[in-house]
């Protein structure tokens, strides 16, 4: 008889989406929630077996290791201002239409919260008209276009046709490699394109200014809205393309794009500790540890703070890890203790030795 463990982590083990390919892409909007994994207390643990309590440890380490998107006030203010841009993709093709620049410090979301409202927009286009084109082509509401070091006109143009699959991404000159982007946008009646890590490119430098370039020549033959993502673009000169003086007043970017930024927590005011406490409280109630309980994380909320500096992605850092040492001290349960042993990325250690 086949374990039930084994059975749950079969049906919701880790998922590896490549977003950079539809296939990945559709495969992300389409996965359904995760089962709820059942929390046993320590009686029924030591009731399991060797195989199922390692079976059941690994269930434990999916499970914790894929906390759940909180609507956090973040998340909220990047949704508005993203609704807010994309009322101009109502606007007929021969109108502009707007883009919108998710813009922060590594590490606060911004890739997924981009990514979260490119999926339900995905849904809600599917629901309204379904699958196909009235030409029979398949339909890509969204396109993610994630960016790579070094990132060239052509580099950017194949990385488009990358995503649709399209036979020329490797073949086609450099010429016509942008007719080609501009042909798989049409065909497949994509309205939103999410251009992902724009932080890699150099705008002061000739390929990053041609890039620049070249991404609003696409804004204006494509018939879609584009979310771009980077980390810290205004102090790289994104909006004013990389300009100087004067001319940076006639840097079309900065009329054109709409800058949607993504802060970390902050528990110096009233207003920022409470978010802050919400947020442990709604990630508390995710944990599947036997000894978990109400007041786990919130009980220990400034010292998580100076560890993670109110930074997103290292809190989920060390909520996996913290989980994961729970479970094999056999604590099972998240305390100062816990949180004081595990080990985060290098800038949250340094930013909590500072303080």
């Amino acid at each position: 008889m086949t374990n039930r463990w084994a059975l749950w982590l079969e049906r919701n083990d880790t998922q590896d989406f490549a977003l950079g390919r539809k296939s990945g892409w559709n495969a992300f909007v389409n996965a359904a929630p995760r089962e709820q994994l059942e929390r046993l207390d320590r009686t029924e643990l030591e009731r399991l077996g060797d195989e199922e309590r390692a079976l059941y440890d690994e269930c434990r380490m999916v499970w914790n290791a894929n906390l759940p998107t909180i609507n956090t006030f973040q998340v909220l203010d990047a949704y508005d201002v993203l609704d807010q841009v994309m009322a101009s993709s109502r606007r007929d093709g021969d109108r502009l239409r707007g883009t919108a620049v998710v813009d922060a410090p590594a590490g606060n979301g911004k890739t997924t919260i981009a990514a979260q409202f490119g999926r339900d927009f995905h849904r809600r286009v599917y629901a309204r008209h379904g699958p196909l084109t009235e030409e029979g082509h398949q339909r890509l509401p969204v396109a993610f276009v994630p960016l790579a070091a070094g990132m060239t006109l052509k580099g950017l143009n194949m990385k488009i046709l990358e995503f649709y699959g399209h036979p020329g991404a490797r073949k086609a000159s450099t010429s016509t490699l942008g007719a080609l982007a501009v042909d798989c946008v049409l065909s497949c009646q994509t309205k939103l394109i999410i251009i992902d890590d724009l932080h890699f490119i150099d705008f002061k430098h000739r390929n990053g200014m041609d890039v620049s370039n070249h991404l609003k020549w696409l804004v204006n033959e494509m018939p879609a809205t584009f979310v771009y993502t980077g980390v810290n673009l205004t102090e790289k000169r994104f909006f004013d393309e990389g300009l100087m003086g004067e001319q940076a007043a006639y840097a079309q970017t900065s009329r054109r794009a709409t800058r949607c930024a993504v802060e970390a927590f902050r528990i110096d005011n009233e207003a920022g500790y409470r978010a802050w406490m919400a947020l442990l409280r709604a990630l508390e109630k995710h944990i599947v540890l036997a000894d978990a309980r109400e007041g786990m994380l919130t009980d220990n909320a400034r010292e998580i703070f100076r560890r993670t500096q109110g930074n997103i992605a290292s809190l989920t850092n060390l909520l996996d890890r913290a989980c994961l040492r729970a479970t094999r001290s056999g604590s099972e349960t998240i305390d100062r203790d816990v949180i004081d042993r595990v080990k985060i990325d290098n800038a949250a250690e340094a930013g909590a030795a500072r303080r």
